[in-house]
């Protein structure tokens, strides 16, 4: 059997769907060696893994996109975030690959300069990528500012032109300080961004079709698998066993993103409705938020036991939820902040799986109108369940990389 050394970036949103996946193939034997977050080490080591922390140095290096409301400005704020990160992770997964000689790396897609550590290794290696894919197609709307997919010729005419303008741009922003981390790590200069980012040897991509858009001309090497849904093993609260009404949630970024006010529209919008509202504030402070009668807030609630009785879920659009609630058949209302998180919003719309409001128009009387019309859309929610099921989830990951990078797989001595 194999020992693969996984390496995330700092963000649970990241790992949370990556564990099933290791789950899966250290039940099939292989060792796993896991680089992320200190405050999870204990927590992955409970899993059986080898975890290990990543540098602290890249975690201290957190997004300020919250502020600004500027799409432009906020790439470049994220770009420098995820390039200074860069500096770190790439000798941090260089030092892990040298430590711990493992036979194969999977490697968080967010994680940039360990992405070049791979690319730089002798050995066979992937990427994980648990947010809408930013790669190009003929068959979509360009990545970024949530379109909804061409219709017609004029639409196909728009997306010809902002694909080039997206994409340019994005070779614009990211060519200069991504060669400079190439260029410490005595890797050649990129001559083209975006085929960089698509050129893996193997693209864990955690969505699938219909929820993502056809996309027939993207290469083998990315393989849908469906999220990887996965929460840390808790008890439900008691307060929720004895709860009978149907429950709301409502729920915030895990990355610091200002949005709670999301939270707060949400207990007003709703204080009158016949359900029970669960909302969670990771990043910020319940006990500075007033509940109505109806709801209660907390800084964490484990997601399963709500989705089972869930008749809709508002959230920021993050994928990890969003796609969460999906699979279990539970329309989403998504108000998006930024981020990928317009990208979801829209396919949460185009899916016919919930309802989208800019987080620009939020009120409480759009909110709740969007929250009502979201849960009348069961039924394509409950489609998305089906085919999120059919991809394979973590079991086709495994697969895929078993399949992929480790045929056949390497022996290793006896220690």
């Amino acid at each position: 059997m194999a020992r693969i050394l996984a390496y995330t970036s700092p963000a649970r949103s990241h790992l949370f769907p990556l564990t099933p996946v290791l789950d899966e193939l250290r039940a099939r034997g292989h060792e796993i060696v896991l680089y992320t977050l200190a405050s999870q080490l204990q927590l992955m080591r409970s899993r059986g893994f080898d975890a290990r922390a990543v540098d602290p140095r890249v975690e201290a290096i957190e997004h300020e996109d919250w502020r600004t409301s500027s799409p432009t400005i906020s790439l470049r704020l994220n770009v420098r975030v995820f390039c200074r990160r860069a500096f770190r992770d790439g000798p941090d997964l260089a030092r892990a690959l040298a430590d711990t000689q493992p036979d194969a790396a999977l490697v968080d897609y967010n994680s940039w300069g360990a992405l070049m550590a791979a690319e730089a290794w002798d050995g066979p290696w992937a990427t994980f990528c648990p947010y809408p894919l930013p790669l190009r197609s003929r068959q979509a709307p360009p990545y970024g500012p949530g379109l909804a997919p061409a219709r017609g010729p004029l639409g196909r005419t728009r997306d010809r032109a902002l694909r080039a303008l997206v994409f340019g741009g994005m070779e614009l922003q990211l060519r200069a300080p991504l060669n400079r981390v190439r260029e410490r790590m005595g890797l050649a200069p990129l001559r083209s961004v975006e085929r960089w980012f698509a050129g893996a040897p193997l693209m864990l991509y955690m969505s699938g079709e219909p929820f993502e858009y056809p996309r027939s001309d993207w290469r083998e090497n990315v393989v849908m698998i469906g999220p990887c849904d996965w929460d840390p093993p808790c008890e439900p609260p008691a307060w929720l066993a004895r709860e009978t009404r149907p429950l709301v949630l409502v729920n915030t970024s895990t990355e610091f993103q200002n949005d709670g006010r999301l939270v707060e529209v949400a207990l007003r919008a709703l204080a009158q409705e016949p359900v029970f509202v669960v909302a969670t504030l990771p990043t910020g402070d319940p006990s500075a938020v007033h509940a109505p009668a109806n709801a209660r807030v907390e800084r964490f609630v484990s997601h399963a036991p709500v989705l089972e009785r869930a008749v809709c879920v508002v959230t920021h659009g993050g994928m990890g939820l969003t796609q969460k609630a999906l699979a279990r058949g539970v329309p989403v209302c998504a108000v998006p902040f930024g981020r990928d998180q317009l990208e979801v919003a829209r396919r949460v719309e185009v899916a016919h799986a919930g309802t989208r409001l800019p987080a620009s128009r939020l009120n409480a009387e759009r909110l709740l109108a969007k929250v009502r019309e979201a849960i009348a859309c069961t039924e394509g929610a409950r489609r998305i369940a089906a085919a999120f099921a059919a991809t394979g989830g973590p079991r086709a990951g495994a697969d895929a990389f078993e399949h992929r990078l480790l045929a056949p797989a390497p022996a290793r001595p006896n220690a």
